[in-house]
Protein backbone atom coordinates (compact mmCIF):
# COMPACT_ATOMS: atom_id res chain seq x y z
CA UNK A 1 0.00 0.00 0.00
CA UNK A 2 2.69 2.69 1.24
CA UNK A 3 4.72 1.76 -2.75
CA UNK A 4 1.53 2.14 -4.62
CA UNK A 5 0.82 5.59 -2.62
CA UNK A 6 4.44 6.73 -2.54
CA UNK A 7 4.97 5.64 -6.22
CA UNK A 8 1.66 5.43 -8.41
CA UNK A 9 -1.36 6.95 -6.70
CA UNK A 10 -2.20 10.67 -7.72
CA UNK A 11 0.55 10.38 -10.90
CA UNK A 12 -1.17 11.29 -14.06
CA UNK A 13 -2.24 8.53 -16.05
CA UNK A 14 -2.17 9.14 -19.92
CA UNK A 15 -2.00 5.40 -21.58
CA UNK A 16 -5.12 3.92 -22.28
CA UNK A 17 -3.88 0.57 -21.11
CA UNK A 18 -2.74 1.84 -17.49
CA UNK A 19 -6.41 3.63 -17.56
CA UNK A 20 -8.31 0.66 -18.31
CA UNK A 21 -6.46 -1.19 -15.61
CA UNK A 22 -7.14 0.92 -13.03
CA UNK A 23 -10.92 1.23 -14.08
CA UNK A 24 -11.24 -2.59 -13.85
CA UNK A 25 -9.46 -2.81 -10.31
CA UNK A 26 -11.40 -0.19 -9.17
CA UNK A 27 -14.76 -1.66 -10.17
CA UNK A 28 -13.67 -4.99 -8.85
CA UNK A 29 -12.97 -2.57 -5.68
CA UNK A 30 -16.76 -2.62 -5.00
CA UNK A 31 -17.85 -4.15 -1.43
CA UNK A 32 -13.99 -4.90 -1.12
CA UNK A 33 -10.69 -3.03 0.40
CA UNK A 34 -7.60 -1.27 -1.95
CA UNK A 35 -5.38 -3.91 -0.38
CA UNK A 36 -7.46 -6.94 -1.42
CA UNK A 37 -7.43 -5.77 -4.97
CA UNK A 38 -3.71 -4.62 -5.03
CA UNK A 39 -2.89 -7.81 -3.48
CA UNK A 40 -4.65 -9.64 -7.04
CA UNK A 41 -3.05 -7.00 -9.71
CA UNK A 42 -0.67 -9.38 -10.87
CA UNK A 43 -3.44 -12.17 -11.50
CA UNK A 44 -6.09 -9.31 -12.65
CA UNK A 45 -3.07 -8.43 -15.40
CA UNK A 46 -2.77 -12.50 -16.08
CA UNK A 47 -6.05 -13.23 -16.28
CA UNK A 48 -6.81 -10.25 -18.69
CA UNK A 49 -4.27 -10.12 -21.15
CA UNK A 50 -2.50 -7.22 -19.64
CA UNK A 51 -5.54 -5.26 -19.82
CA UNK A 52 -5.29 -5.15 -23.57
CA UNK A 53 -8.43 -3.81 -23.98
CA UNK A 54 -8.73 -5.42 -27.59
CA UNK A 55 -7.89 -8.90 -26.27
CA UNK A 56 -10.46 -8.37 -24.00
CA UNK A 57 -12.83 -6.95 -25.73
CA UNK A 58 -12.67 -10.41 -27.82
CA UNK A 59 -12.72 -12.73 -25.00
CA UNK A 60 -15.63 -15.99 -25.15
CA UNK A 61 -17.97 -16.56 -22.06
CA UNK A 62 -16.09 -19.99 -21.81
CA UNK A 63 -12.76 -18.10 -21.00
CA UNK A 64 -14.33 -15.74 -18.38
CA UNK A 65 -16.42 -18.76 -17.02
CA UNK A 66 -12.49 -20.14 -16.22
CA UNK A 67 -11.39 -17.16 -14.64
CA UNK A 68 -14.68 -17.54 -12.24
CA UNK A 69 -12.87 -20.93 -10.73
CA UNK A 70 -9.14 -18.94 -10.60
CA UNK A 71 -8.43 -17.85 -6.70
CA UNK A 72 -6.21 -15.27 -8.38
CA UNK A 73 -9.44 -12.79 -9.00
CA UNK A 74 -12.44 -11.76 -7.23
CA UNK A 75 -14.55 -14.24 -8.85
CA UNK A 76 -17.35 -12.43 -8.70
CA UNK A 77 -19.39 -13.28 -12.26
CA UNK A 78 -20.79 -10.08 -12.84
CA UNK A 79 -17.57 -8.20 -11.76
CA UNK A 80 -15.42 -10.58 -14.00
CA UNK A 81 -17.96 -10.29 -17.45
CA UNK A 82 -18.36 -6.40 -16.99
CA UNK A 83 -14.44 -6.14 -17.61
CA UNK A 84 -15.14 -7.58 -21.18
CA UNK A 85 -18.07 -5.74 -21.40
CA UNK A 86 -16.16 -2.43 -20.57
CA UNK A 87 -13.49 -3.13 -23.10
CA UNK A 88 -16.12 -3.08 -25.41
CA UNK A 89 -17.20 0.07 -24.92
CA UNK A 90 -14.08 1.21 -24.33
CA UNK A 91 -13.36 0.31 -27.75
CA UNK A 92 -16.33 2.32 -29.25
CA UNK A 93 -15.47 5.31 -27.20
CA UNK A 94 -11.65 5.13 -28.38
CA UNK A 95 -13.19 5.21 -31.99
CA UNK A 96 -15.25 8.38 -31.36
CA UNK A 97 -12.46 10.29 -29.44
CA UNK A 98 -9.14 8.54 -30.87
CA UNK A 99 -8.00 7.39 -27.12
CA UNK A 100 -9.99 6.01 -23.80
CA UNK A 101 -6.96 9.00 -22.39
CA UNK A 102 -8.68 11.77 -24.55
CA UNK A 103 -12.25 11.21 -23.26
CA UNK A 104 -11.78 10.45 -19.46
CA UNK A 105 -9.82 13.54 -19.38
CA UNK A 106 -12.14 15.35 -20.97
CA UNK A 107 -14.37 15.23 -17.70
CA UNK A 108 -11.59 17.47 -15.86
CA UNK A 109 -10.70 19.27 -19.08
CA UNK A 110 -7.60 17.59 -19.72
CA UNK A 111 -5.81 18.83 -16.58
CA UNK A 112 -5.83 17.71 -13.13
CA UNK A 113 -8.09 19.05 -10.21
CA UNK A 114 -5.55 19.98 -7.26
CA UNK A 115 -7.24 20.08 -4.01
CA UNK A 116 -5.71 21.22 -0.94
CA UNK A 117 -7.08 19.07 1.96
CA UNK A 118 -5.73 19.35 5.04
CA UNK A 119 -7.31 16.53 6.95
CA UNK A 120 -7.94 12.98 5.46
CA UNK A 121 -11.28 12.97 6.69
CA UNK A 122 -12.50 15.78 4.30
CA UNK A 123 -11.32 13.98 1.25
CA UNK A 124 -14.62 13.14 -0.15
CA UNK A 125 -15.69 9.69 -1.45
CA UNK A 126 -17.34 11.57 -4.36
CA UNK A 127 -18.31 14.70 -5.83
CA UNK A 128 -20.68 16.63 -8.48
CA UNK A 129 -17.99 15.73 -10.80
CA UNK A 130 -17.76 11.96 -10.30
CA UNK A 131 -21.70 12.22 -10.42
CA UNK A 132 -21.46 13.17 -14.01
CA UNK A 133 -18.80 10.97 -15.17
CA UNK A 134 -20.32 7.83 -13.46
CA UNK A 135 -23.35 8.49 -15.44
CA UNK A 136 -22.09 9.65 -18.80
CA UNK A 137 -20.17 6.19 -18.31
CA UNK A 138 -23.38 4.22 -17.53
CA UNK A 139 -24.98 5.66 -19.86
CA UNK A 140 -22.71 4.38 -22.39
CA UNK A 141 -22.82 0.86 -21.44
CA UNK A 142 -19.67 1.10 -18.99
CA UNK A 143 -20.59 -1.12 -15.66
CA UNK A 144 -18.93 -0.68 -12.14
CA UNK A 145 -18.75 3.01 -12.50
CA UNK A 146 -20.80 4.30 -9.63
CA UNK A 147 -19.80 7.92 -8.37
CA UNK A 148 -17.64 6.75 -6.07
CA UNK A 149 -15.90 4.11 -7.76
CA UNK A 150 -15.32 6.97 -10.36
CA UNK A 151 -14.29 9.36 -8.01
CA UNK A 152 -11.45 6.59 -6.65
CA UNK A 153 -10.65 6.17 -10.10
CA UNK A 154 -9.79 10.16 -10.66
CA UNK A 155 -7.86 9.68 -8.04
CA UNK A 156 -5.82 7.25 -8.81
CA UNK A 157 -5.08 8.47 -12.60
CA UNK A 158 -4.35 11.61 -11.34
CA UNK A 159 -7.23 13.46 -12.88
CA UNK A 160 -7.83 15.07 -8.85
CA UNK A 161 -5.02 15.46 -6.76
CA UNK A 162 -5.99 14.42 -3.48
CA UNK A 163 -2.48 13.98 -1.46
CA UNK A 164 -3.11 15.98 1.85
CA UNK A 165 -0.87 19.38 1.27
CA UNK A 166 1.32 18.48 3.88
CA UNK A 167 2.10 14.52 1.70
CA UNK A 168 5.71 14.40 0.62
CA UNK A 169 3.23 13.24 -2.92
CA UNK A 170 1.47 16.45 -2.94
CA UNK A 171 4.05 18.62 -4.90
CA UNK A 172 6.02 15.45 -6.59
CA UNK A 173 2.90 13.68 -7.73
CA UNK A 174 3.23 15.90 -11.15
CA UNK A 175 0.58 18.43 -10.62
CA UNK A 176 0.02 20.20 -7.20
CA UNK A 177 -0.09 24.44 -7.65
CA UNK A 178 3.34 26.37 -7.02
Amino acid sequence: MLAYHDQEWGVPHHDDTALFELLTLEGAQAGLSWRTILARRDEYRLAFHGFDIKRIAGMRDSALEKLLTSSGIIRNRLKVYSVRDNARVALEVIGEHGSLDAYLWSFVDGKPQVNRWLEGQRVPAKTELSDRMSKTLAKRGFRFVGSTICYAFMQATGMVNDHLVTCFRYGESGHAEH
